[in-house]
């Protein structure tokens, strides 16, 4: 006679076992047609589960998390089925749910084209109006390998092949098509009713380039047409705002092959930008009581091995180099090297807080494929600083960690943060006292400055809980920026100390903190936050002025070397085109103002001031040009 407790306290009482299912229609049939899983005492269950004991009960929809996976998994199953109906000698592989949408990889020699993908499409509208239901089957290993090689489907076999023999084996089942997988999944096919395959591309099995070339395909699924619209809409939008497409267009940056992926080589528009980033990031750091820092971009293995980095990042890392015998590793981290210069001297607690803060610049092994514009690359600048403090100087500094971010995030025209708190993990190192100890500093910093947050329980990292803030932009997608970490591990490893009141060595603590993450992905969010039409600080020309004829040149001249005197970066056009060339060419590379000078403004001093994206803001002097760019 289960006992089934509801998330909203209440609780349901049932004189013999019950589906999940049952559970929905009972409490309402709109939550039934709804409910797309079951989670029963924390584990995901289909929703045809049958419950026979007292348990908690958590029913998953589209408005879910876990109820938009367990929807785009079965939408994955569902694009697996039509391709093979399709295409008969396609192998197919893995095909999971990812953060928008879903994606299946199959084996097969030609890409898929536009008009496949539309027959794809139609074929799942059609299984989709049949209703199949999803239907879970568990056998032993044996009978699995025996299914799957009568398929001939070879991917799977190499999967059951790396599962212990004695574990229990799970398929589902839609239908004529088969797949090896845990689950849960929805229903039937009839859950799904909008689908959009995205784009075809190349990937390699396991993400290995060593392995054979696959072709992948993207889609996105809905429960109704018009949250597919949306989506779709979404994402014109999005690309419209793409960082890519703005940093060519704007020719800010570019990442060439000849010099290496994930490489990336910083344009004259580009680099003054970045410029603006860090002058004015290092000038709030020395404000703020920050020593700023330089380290090598290399450093002995050893140190690396102190570090665990050689143990648990190696992968990760740029191979060693031979000098003088000794390995040296390209740094993917600068955290030994802040430590290292915090050791080279005794330190008593008089001296603390130290925070030590670089734009050091790193570089990370990524494989090729899940390479991204500047938003992952192989070589970047992180922001980075290490506050080193006693316990009693904790809370005092996480708030003010808090309060500088923020700071720094609204100057750059950030408006709406998510801010999340991460607490220990199960497998975590580290004094428990001490992991209790600073979550609770960053849950008070939190509650005294009155910020909203989640909590993502379990979500630290093994070495310390820590803060995540990410900014929100005008089409709803949220971005990671800063990370305010605690570490446990490295003070350890490195032996770090200092001398308290009682003249014994204490162990300090000490905070990561990066506020814009890196230096390129914080200018890719920048970029696409503002879909290029940067803050008039920040664009690397502000100013460009617009001669009709060759005769006003001279004049042209004159008024850049006027704004520049004021402290304006400034451009003449001098090119003989159109003015109204000139004008759409200074829109298109977004060009905060523009100063058009004919034959009028010549003759008698003044300008013809124009907004991007705003207009012609009538004549006026140089003085009263200047006056309007000061204005906040």
């Amino acid at each position: 006679m289960p006992n089934i407790s509801l998330p909203d306290g209440s609780t349901r009482n049932y004189s013999e076992p019950v589906s999940a299912l049952d559970v929905a229609k009972d409490i309402s049939p709109r939550l039934a047609d709804a409910a797309l899983a079951a989670e029963i005492d924390g584990k995901l269950y289909d929703l045809d589960h049958v419950i026979g004991h007292d348990a908690s009960l958590v029913l998953h929809t589209f408005q879910t998390d876990a109820g938009k996976e367990i929807y785009w998994h079965s939408t994955a199953h569902l694009m697996a089925q039509a391709v093979k109906q399709l295409f008969p000698a396609v192998k197919v592989t893995i095909g999971p749910a990812i953060e928008q949408g879903f994606y299946y990889d199959f084996d097969r020699d030609a890409p898929f084209t536009e008009d496949e993908l539309a027959q794809i499409e139609e074929r799942m509208r059609a299984l989709s109006k049949d209703k199949l239901a999803y239907s879970r089957k568990e056998l032993s290993k044996a009978e699995a390998l025996q299914i799957f090689a009568a398929m001939n489907e070879t991917y799977k076999l190499e999967i059951l092949g790396e599962i212990p023999d004695t574990d229990v084996i799970s398929t589902y089942q839609q239908g004529d098509f088969l797949d090896l997988c845990r689950g849960p999944h929805i229903l039937n096919t009839g859950k799904i009713k909008a689908v959009k395959l995205l784009k075809s591309s190349g990937a390699y099995w396991r993400g290995d380039e060593k392995n054979k070339m696959l072709q992948r395909i993207y889609g996105i699924s809905f429960p109704t047409a018009k949250e597919l619209d949306e989506y779709l809409e979404f994402l014109k939008q999005a690309a419209l705002r793409d960082h890519r497409k703005l940093g060519k267009d704007l020719d800010l940056f570019s990442i060439s092959d000849e010099v290496g992926p994930g490489l990336v080589l910083w344009h004259p528009g580009g680099a003054m930008i970045r410029h603006l980033i860090e002058a004015y990031w290092k000038e709030e750091h020395l404000r703020r009581g920050y020593k700023l820092v330089y380290t090598p971009h290399v450093g002995r293995s050893n140190l690396w091995e102190t570090s665990g980095h050689l143990g648990f990042y190696k992968e990760n890392m740029y191979s060693a180099m031979d000098v003088e015998g000794q390995d040296y590793y390209i740094k993917p981290m600068n955290c030994p090297f802040h430590i290292s210069i915090y050791n080279a001297n005794l330190h008593s607690y008089r001296e603390l807080p130290i925070r030590l803060a670089e734009l050091g610049t790193v570089y990370r092994f990524e494989r090729s494929g899940v390479l991204h514009g500047l938003m992952r690359v192989r070589g970047f600048t992180q922001d980075d600083a290490h506050i080193i403090c006693t316990p009693e100087q904790l809370d005092s500094e996480v708030e003010k960690l808090i309060v500088f971010s923020l700071d720094m995030l609204k100057y750059f025209g950030f408006k709406d943060f998510l801010i999340y708190l991460s607490t220990m993990p199960d497998a975590a190192v580290g004094d428990p006292q001490d992991w209790d100890t600073a979550t609770q500093s960053l849950r008070a910093s939190l509650e005294k400055l009155g910020l909203a947050y989640e909590v993502d329980k379990g979500g630290g990292a093994f070495y310390g809980p820590k803060i995540d803030i990410k900014i929100k932009d005008a089409i709803g997608r949220a971005w990671q920026c800063t990370t305010i970490q605690f570490d446990f591990n490295l003070p350890a490893r490195f032996k770090m100390h200092y001398i308290g009141r009682d003249n014994a060595q204490h162990q300090p603590f000490m905070v990561h903190r990066a506020i814009l993450g890196s230096v390129e992905r914080f200018f890719a969010t920048l970029l696409e936050y503002h879909s290029g039409n940067l803050p008039l600080w920040l664009a690397p020309v502000q100013v460009m002025i617009l001669p009709i004829t060759e005769e006003q040149l001279d004049y042209a001249r004159q008024l850049e070397a006027g704004f520049a005197e004021r402290g304006f970066r400034c451009e003449v056009d001098p090119r003989f085109e159109k003015i109204g060339y000139k004008i759409r060419d200074a829109e298109l590379k977004k060009i905060p103002f523009m100063c058009i000078v004919g034959k009028k403004e010549a003759g008698n001093g003044t300008l013809t001031l124009r907004q991007h994206t705003v207009g012609d803001l009538g004549a006026m002097s140089l003085e009263d040009a200047v006056s309007k760019l000061q204005a906040p």
